[in-house]
């Protein structure tokens, strides 16, 4: 995986990788959540390719909320996968610490556009 200098997108490709390596063995009943973390991972990197090559400081924070509304969306499906007992709490565990540090990274990311703005 070629590395980005951007924290952020190195940390959402890395939740990406987990969540293919991961959901790998996932229930047919099921595919449907399976389906919707993907695709949600891959619309946060685009978010983030987005929001990173931005000028608008306004568009960049708008997109910025978007990827953190998809944190706590994905978050909430690997929850429900925990719930339903899909994963185990190995992966489930490995799911949040993934997503807190990229929860931290973002809200760090949207705190330096606030401060260089001014």
């Amino acid at each position: 995986m070629k590395q980005d200098k951007f924290i952020v997108i190195n940390l959402i490709k890395k939740l990406i990788v987990h969540i293919d390596k991961y959901l790998e063995a996932f229930p047919k009943k099921e595919l449907e959540i399976k389906k919707e973390i993907e695709q949600n991972s891959f619309q946060m990197l685009q978010l983030a390719y987005e929001a990173n090559t931005s000028q608008d400081i306004a568009k960049k924070q708008d997109i910025q909320e978007k990827v953190m509304s998809k944190i706590m969306y994905i978050d909430f499906l690997i929850n429900l996968c925990y719930d339903k007992q899909i994963i185990n709490g190995k992966k489930y565990l490995k799911f949040g610490e993934d997503l807190n540090y990229l929860m931290k990274y973002v809200n760090g990311w949207k705190k330096y556009i606030i401060q260089n703005r001014a």
